[in-house]
């Protein structure tokens, strides 16, 4: 088998939310995401938004009657007891500077953690869901730009 033809890199992860408009202006004021796109699924009354922040897409469905996630999924310790998703990582250089700057934006920060095999910081977005960043400051090339770009 070919391994080029399975050559893959994430294109999003999607999230249930119950106030799309609410979600979008988080995700936009915590995290810096813009709206891509927007749309509705035809016969299924759900709005999703397509966010978008550099390469990396969060795509976030508003369907009417939705339930919300039970309540383990709010703790990264209790979260993988339940089978399904359950969370995106977005790699960073500095946990702790992101962490700090998601808590002057807001952000309810589980916690941020060193571990043996590195640090990682998990927030919880307006929802509830959680997010993880993961520090690999020696994987990635992460280079600062200017918020006009």
């Amino acid at each position: 088998m070919n391994d080029v033809a399975l050559a893959m890199r994430l294109h999003h992860g999607a999230v249930i939310v119950a106030d799309l408009d609410a979600s979008i202006d988080w995700y936009r004021s915590i995290l810096g995401f813009e709206v891509e796109r927007r749309f509705e699924i035809p016969g299924q009354h759900t709005e999703v938004a397509m966010l978008k922040h550099g390469d990396l897409r969060v795509e976030l469905f508003d369907a009417r009657g939705s339930k919300p996630a039970h309540p383990d999924r709010r703790d990264p310790n209790s979260d993988f007891r339940t089978q399904g998703n359950l969370h995106f990582a977005f790699a960073v250089a500095d946990v702790k500077a992101v962490a700090a700057i998601l808590r002057e934006r807001g952000a309810e920060i589980v916690w941020v953690r060193d571990f043996d095999f590195g640090s990682n910081a998990f927030i919880r977005d307006n929802a509830g869901n959680l997010i993880e960043f993961v520090e690999q400051k020696d994987r990635l090339d992460f280079r600062t730009r200017s918020t006009e770009e």
